[in-house]
């Protein structure tokens, strides 16, 4: 029974933190309809800079004692995610808005070199040594579970999950913005004609998109060191998720999350040799059954 709640609940930690993944990439596609092939790189880089801020202010090897600079350490988290926001909204009117009116090929073109560039920039910054805020992890130590240890961090985490969807479905469902990104989505000429700054809400929808994919990275980095080439595996699960779920759709990036993070940790648990497989074969048994994902609309 106690490994049973344990292997729950790293099934809801893993789905939490695909959760911020696949949420701004299907926040991205449902109001701007682009597949930014970059944001799984946006993840990493938010891995590093919150790892980086971490070793630079409390030192590499610091070990976290003490509850201030524990709070310290949790409060730098975030800067990540920050980071990266800043990033999105620079690059979404520098190198996505002139290629809106051409034929979508450009656009997927574009952020497969972001990717590209923005992986170098990441090994040029930070080197190739993996960087980790473990300190963080080990500072909060574990919680009992029956005979059991678990890391209290990774309940952390599933908070953090829990209240970035309770808020983004607020944000988008019951705020003026919300009415606006949902305006735009639906159509962009018509929100134009109506006085909407479309250009704007673009900006924001894209930095917003891009902080929820660099949160995801900021808050796995102590338990997850930031390596090179992270991102590509998170992209890779992130459409897993929102083929599932459907591309666009809140409540299908959470299903889809759940679905993904339950049918993986079986997956390692019970047959580690063919768990990605298995995603993949329930991805393309949704596909057939429905081609728009479990929530998507056509």
């Amino acid at each position: 029974m106690d490994t049973l709640v344990i292997q729950t609940l790293n099934s809801i930690f893993y789905a939490a933190v695909l959760f911020l993944i696949a949420a701004g990439l299907s926040l991205i596609y449902g109001v701007m309809r682009i597949v930014n092939l970059a944001h799984g790189t946006f993840y990493a880089l938010g891995a590093y800079v919150s790892a980086w801020a971490v070793g630079t202010a409390f030192g590499l090897g610091a070990s976290g004692s003490g509850n201030l600079v524990l709070a310290g350490q949790l409060l730098l988290l975030p800067l990540g995610a920050i980071a990266v926001a800043a990033v999105g909204a620079v690059i979404e009117p520098t190198l996505l808005r002139p290629l809106y009116r051409r034929p979508e090929e450009y656009v997927l073109l574009i952020t497969f070199g972001m990717l590209m560039i923005l992986e170098d920039a990441m090994k040029f910054l930070f080197g190739g040594t993996p960087l980790s805020a473990g300190s963080i992890m080990d500072s909060m130590g574990s919680i009992r579970i029956g005979s059991l240890l678990y890391p209290s961090y990774n309940l952390v985490v599933i908070g953090v999950g829990i209240m970035a969807a309770i808020g983004l479905w607020w944000f988008i469902y019951r705020t003026r913005f919300g009415i606006i990104l949902r305006a735009t989505s639906q159509d962009r000429r018509m929100a134009s004609a109506l006085g909407l700054n479309v250009g704007r809400v673009y900006v924001q929808a894209f930095a917003i998109g891009c902080f929820m994919a660099g949160l995801g990275g900021a808050v796995v980095v102590p338990a997850q060191a930031a390596v090179l080439g992270m991102g590509v595996d998170a992209l890779i699960l992130a459409f897993v998720v929102i083929v599932i779920g459907g591309l666009g759709s809140l409540e299908g990036a959470l299903v889809g999350a759940l679905i993904v993070g339950f049918v993986r940790t079986a997956g390692i648990q019970f047959f580690a040799e063919i768990e990605l497989a298995v995603l993949y074969l329930i991805a393309a048994a949704v596909l057939l059954v429905r081609p728009t994902g479990l929530f998507g609309k056509a």
